[in-house]
């Protein structure tokens, strides 16, 4: 008897629909951001033949060593992750590097000039070679090699620039990720389960997907924080091209829940979701008395109050376009934690989603305690947690209302 197919929603690069499809669960996955979309989609692709995608990495990374060697800037006596190196002090006068309008949207020393000039000149190999499926593995590879090696970027709480790097392999940081690819897909190759993921705004998934097609979701969402989760993909984004410019950006922006001020419009109305919401509201009321009470008058500081009126709203939005796709008695998990990213405000989100989903006529099921982590800023434990809900059908949801 065939599994029933796993929807995640906010999926991410896609861990969730690999899990699934190693399991031999089918699943499908929804995802706005463009960089995480084509991420999960060539994840779960594993009908690639091994081997040829081996002979395409060497043959791409024989390529970009040839161009970088005629260059007078070869990589074979650089060490794999160099911190930081004087070798080939003497490269071109010209390096190449990304379009102005490009250039502006990356965090400042995100990646240095010369592992720049590399990995542009590896990209072009990436899209001469091979191909276009395995073209697509070797852009990924480029994604988690700009990330792990190529680039200058650090991970805390917040996206951040660590030590600048003169230089970097870069040509052999990523064929070493080409490696692992390979590996990987030989190993799994043989694993039959469907997993299709779909670039859309989760808070409207009536629009994608079928009516009644919905059996089981289980997803991490945002959270109501500062963490801005383009600045965290956006130097892969850029130099792929996947966003070129500041309009683009404010497009893919407004097309994520509103969870940090960076992606907050005068335009925005998701908060009107949520206007009758007692709870909500005093959260809202407590984070602004705070914001009075410091002094604070930053302009992202004022948006505290909104940005978590909107976030809720947003969630409140995405929960009630996901009834017309569930089927009756379809389950759902969602993974969320506490925040008190807002002035030390607590916000409860497991159990604030809870009473959003009931007051739309889902069965709480149970809140479990996933995992406790310490606040960045007052140190204090903060749960994460699975909300567990069932929704029972739309004749449920008519009688609760009347």
């Amino acid at each position: 008897m065939p599994r029933r197919p796993c929807w995640t929603l906010f999926c991410g690069t896609g861990t969730t629909l690999v899990e699934c499809k190693k399991l031999g669960i089918g699943s499908v996955g929804l995802e706005s951001n463009p960089m995480a979309y084509f991420a999960s989609g060539v994840k779960v692709d594993w009908c690639i033949d091994e081997a040829q995608l081996a002979q395409y990495a060497s043959a791409v990374a024989a390529a970009a060593t040839d161009t970088l060697a005629k260059q007078g800037i070869a990589e074979h006596e650089l060490p794999l992750f160099a911190k930081n190196t004087a070798q080939n002090a003497g490269h071109p006068r010209s390096l190449r590097g990304l379009p102005a309008a490009s250039a502006k949207l990356l965090l400042t020393n995100s990646i240095s000039p010369l592992p720049l000039h590399r990995a542009l000149v590896l990209l072009d190999a990436i899209d001469e070679h091979g191909s276009p499926a395995q073209q697509r593995f070797g852009r990924l590879a480029l994604a988690k090699a700009l990330v792990h090696g190529i680039g200058n970027r650090k991970f805390g709480p917040e996206v951040g620039v660590g030590k600048r790097k003169t230089d970097a392999a870069a040509v052999q940081i990523w064929h070493q990720c080409m490696r692992s690819i390979v590996r990987d897909v030989a190993r799994w190759r043989d694993a039959d389960a469907a997993a299709q993921v779909i670039q859309a705004d989760a808070r409207d998934v009536g629009r994608v997907l079928e009516p009644g097609s919905v059996d089981a979701v289980i997803t991490s969402p945002p959270y109501p924080n500062e963490k801005d989760y383009t600045r965290t993909t956006r130097l892969e984004s850029v130099i792929l091209g996947l966003v070129r410019d500041r309009s683009e950006l404010r497009t893919l922006k407004q097309g994520l829940v509103r969870s940090n001020t960076r992606g907050v419009y005068k335009a925005d109305t998701d908060d009107r979701e949520v206007a009758d919401h007692a709870e909500i509201a005093n959260i809202a009321e407590a984070i602004e008395r705070r914001r009075v009470e410091l002094g604070k008058t930053s302009g992202f500081e004022r948006l505290y109050p909104r940005v978590t009126q909107l976030y809720f709203g947003g969630m409140r939005r995405h929960l009630a376009s996901l009834r017309t796709v569930l089927k009756p008695h379809a389950k759902l998990a969602y993974v969320v934690g506490d925040q008190a990213s807002y002035l030390r405000v607590m916000i409860r989100t497991g159990k604030l989603l809870a009473e959003l989903a009931q007051s739309l006529g889902y069965r709480l099921v149970g809140i479990d305690l996933f995992r406790t982590r310490p606040s960045t800023v007052t140190g204090e434990q903060l749960r994460e947690e699975v909300v567990l809900l069932e929704w029972l059908g739309s004749s449920t949801r008519r009688g609760s209302a009347a």
